[in-house]
């Protein structure tokens, strides 16, 4: 372990948070230099039990969402443990949770009560649906809320029936999205010495996110009119087949367009009065792609880009997965980590993408091992030898 830098270094946070959503949240902040203590059911996090792993509970899903975090495994149903709870947040900055409302009141966890042992304290929280609704206490999961949002039906397939993106899309959107909004708390903490309650719904959080193109007409009122961006939903888009694998290309203004055409061999294009300027290509965005479609096949990938690139035209080799592990580019800017994990050996951590020229923020832990910091953490709480043992026994 090293020692923890970046912007939120000193700031401690609270984390009771499960699966995805919660913990891309709370790394997000452990990442940022916060001392995140991860608080566990005597099980652990359910994701500790998937994807590869050299230990049990080591699951590469719950690697890749709580490094930089301490564990503390508890079960809550004792008194005891509750009131660690309590006397850590006494001492914490943010206490975030992705537990229905309900569930954290039944708990004694609401922000009411945290709030009266810790008045500044940041009490952060997200739910599938709005706070105070008639859906406040409906359960909610990724595929759930891509579903109800009309996510998945962009997504369709060619019979039209929706389908699920295939990334926990809505989760990591409103973790980060929540990660951002506590940063924002704390900034006004700092202005007031006030804390406060934040509540993020996933529904709204994706609907925000995916209505900035696809409002279209109801951005007037008339949805009746149409709903969704042509040029996102057109067939065409979509990296084109070229000789020997697929590219990734994008030309907006005239000028790129131009060159497009011409290295395509079709130069009279540009003056097509379907193509001739942006209205009238986003009018014609089949027609449009289709010339991509058709023209990436004349050559490889890598002659595209020879020509492509000095005509500062956006373009790329389309990759796979596997693809990443050589792409010059995240080779180049070290993306992939070598560490060294105290059980797993050698792993491979993505970089933190956020770079701070005053407070860099660095990976100073690795994902830990189920409860390994619980006696560090309750003897920080102020709580005796006995006490421990009382917590802790099962």
């Amino acid at each position: 372990m090293t020692q923890p830098t970046g912007p939120l270094s000193g700031i401690r946070v609270i984390d009771i948070t499960t699966v995805v959503l919660g913990p891309f949240c709370s790394q997000t902040l452990g990442d940022m230099g916060a001392d995140v203590i991860k608080i566990e059911t005597t099980q652990g996090d359910s994701t500790r039990a998937i994807g590869p792993s050299r230990t049990p509970g080591m699951g590469s899903y719950f690697a890749n969402l709580n490094r930089n975090k301490r564990s503390l495994a508890l079960d809550l149903k004792k008194p005891a443990a509750r009131q660690a709870i309590l006397r850590l947040v006494e001492t914490a900055d943010v206490f975030v949770h992705n537990m229905r409302i309900g569930a954290a009141q039944r708990l004694g966890l609401d922000y009411a009560t945290l709030s009266a042992r810790n008045p500044k304290l940041i009490y952060a929280c997200a739910s599938g649906f709005r706070k105070g609704s008639s859906m406040q206490e409906f359960p909610a999961y990724d595929d759930l809320i891509q579903g109800v949002s009309g996510t998945a039906s962009l997504n369709a397939g060619p019979d039209g029936a929706p389908r699920y993106f295939p990334t926990v899309m809505v989760d990591k959107l409103t973790g980060a999205q929540l990660a951002s909004a506590i940063g924002m708390a704390l900034f006004h903490r700092e202005r007031t010495g006030q804390g406060q309650e934040i509540h993020l719904p996933m529904m709204e959080t994706i609907l925000s996110f995916m209505l900035v193109e696809h409002l279209w007409h109801g951005t007037m009122g008339e949805p009746e009119k149409g709903l969704g961006y042509p040029r996102m939903l057109t067939p065409h888009r979509r990296p084109y087949p070229t000789k020997d694998g697929y590219i990734s290309v994008i030309a907006h203004s005239n000028e790129q367009w131009g060159k497009l055409f011409e290295a395509m061999g079709v130069p009279d294009l540009i003056d097509d009065p379907r193509f001739n300027s942006v209205a009238a290509r986003s009018k014609n965005i089949d027609a449009a792609y289709a010339t991509l479609t058709h023209g990436m096949k004349q050559r490889t990938t890598e002659e595209w880009l020879a020509e492509l690139r000095p005509a500062d035209i956006p373009c790329g080799k389309a990759n796979n997965l596997a693809d990443l592990f050589t792409d010059p580019y995240l080779t180049e800017t070290g993306y992939f980590e070598p560490h060294e994990h105290p059980t797993e050996g050698d792993v491979v951590i993505p970089a933190i993408p956020a770079r701070f020229s005053k407070s860099p923020p660095n990976i100073h832990r690795p994902w830990p091992t189920l409860g390994q910091h619980s006696r560090e953490i309750l003897t920080e709480a102020g709580c005796s030898e006995a006490e421990i043992e009382a917590i802790l026994a099962k």
